[in-house]
């Protein structure tokens, strides 16, 4: 596993912490899906609900895979091994993915405008200028905005155990594609 997939899993473990408490429990989930909701206003019930759904499905994988004592609790090394272990975790991502993506293409014309990016990823706790730098890396268009596919090859590579120097590394701000 490569060093830079580690440091970027170790960052969104520490985001979906919401309460900071060293482990991942379902009510950093629901914490989590409620706040990129919200920074979607303009979004529709459909893609709402699909991005709900999907931060509990990527929950149910987690406890699903991981919680062998059934106490509701995954910690980071537990996290670790199923998130990098492309076998166990690929659906929970591609749906994660294409959810959030939908998420900022509210007006369903294929790209993502960057105002709603930052938004979306200010919201899951991305720093702002490490969200710009991902933005940029991903080839915005002259009107400032990326393709959806672009933004969910870049999610589902992010979790790419084998990946580096990908744009999703602009994210922990130790890289810059």
């Amino acid at each position: 596993m490569r060093v830079e997939a580690t440091n970027r899993v170790k960052l969104v473990f520490s985001l979906f912490d919401a309460n900071a408490n060293g482990v991942l429990e379902a009510d950093d989930f629901e914490l989590m899906a409620r706040r990129v909701v919200e920074a979607a206003p303009d979004s529709d019930d459909t893609a709402k609900s699909a991005m709900l759904a999907a931060f509990r499905r990527y929950w149910s994988t987690l406890s699903t895979e991981l919680d062998a004592d059934g106490d509701g609790l995954i910690t980071f090394d537990e996290y670790a091994a199923c998130v990098l272990s492309p076998a166990r975790f690929d659906l929970a991502i591609s749906d994660f993915a294409e959810s959030l993506a939908a998420l900022g293409d509210p007006d369903g014309d294929g790209v993502i405008e960057r105002p709603l990016f930052m938004a979306l990823m200010t919201a899951i706790g991305f720093e702002p200028p490490n969200i710009d730098a991902l933005f940029d890396a991903f080839g915005p268009s002259d009107s400032d905005r990326i393709e959806v596919t672009t933004w969910v090859v870049g999610i589902k590579d992010y979790y790419s155990p084998e990946k580096a120097g990908i744009p999703g590394d602009c994210l922990v701000g130790s890289a810059s594609p």
